[in-house]
């Protein structure tokens, strides 16, 4: 809807961004009411909603000016459209809904009050390192002490699979790297290096989504609470199979 509505709107009486609030709404509402999404993980896409909000606020202001939303809008908050919201909570609605549906389950996870104290930092770190040292890179370096030594188990089939948390946790910053691309393509928002010419997202935007990345899982790892994977449950699995 990004990319179609970046080269044919039809709805002169109605701001793009907008739209894509309205039918962000819309599609929530479907989600809901077909039992696509349960009730709680609504409550993680609200959450999602707020914190992400908040930190928008703070980034577009005239103070900082990280990005820019260039697109006029009525719904909205100061310099941000309030679909801008939904992008960030998409990620927290992807990790909740596979959460569920490839039963995730987890071998080494640290206690879940030390997960709250870093991302809690890292939420931190996004403000404040505007004013004082930035310590992403020593958070990075806490995230691999604490969940390095975490795998994270998930079942496609008949059997739970593996893999390291955080090289999951990598691979969809990558990814979400790639929307980035398309959504600046498609001028829904931009950074100081695109106003006059789109170009790439610098590949250091890797670093700022792994951070991310970690702070969306902990917040909804508070809703759906972290399961041990049982041993003596693998070992069956690969025995039956």
């Amino acid at each position: 809807m990004i990319i179609i509505t970046r080269f044919w709107y039809p709805f002169e009486s109605l701001y793009r961004y907008d739209f894509l609030f309205l039918a962000a709404v819309g599609f929530q509402i479907f989600l809901l009411a077909f039992r696509l999404e349960s009730p709680k993980e609504a409550v993680v896409i609200l959450i999602f909603h707020i914190v992400a909000t908040i930190m928008e606020l703070f980034k577009t202001s005239d103070g900082i000016k990280s990005w820019q939303y260039p697109e006029p809008f009525v719904i909205g908050i100061g310099n941000v459209p309030l679909f801008a919201g939904f992008m960030y909570s998409a990620v927290g609605s992807y990790i909740a809904r596979v959460w569920r549906i490839f039963d995730f389950r987890y071998s080494s996870y640290p206690p879940l009050w030390t997960t709250v104290v870093l991302v809690t930092l890292i939420y931190i770190n996004f403000f404040s390192h505007h004013y004082v040292t930035d310590i992403r890179w020593l958070l990075i370096i806490a995230s691999l002490v604490m969940f390095g030594r975490v795998q994270i188990y998930f079942r496609m089939d008949r059997i739970h699979r593996h893999m390291p948390l955080v090289v999951g946790w990598l691979l969809v910053a990558l990814f979400i790297w790639f929307a980035e691309n398309i959504s600046t393509f498609a001028n829904v928002w931009v950074y100081p290096t695109q106003q006059h010419h789109w170009q790439l997202v610098s590949i250091t935007k890797l670093v700022a989504w792994y951070l991310l990345m970690l702070l969306s899982f902990v917040l909804v790892s508070l809703v759906n609470r972290p399961t041990i994977m049982p041993p003596a449950l693998l070992e069956e699995e690969q025995t039956a199979n």
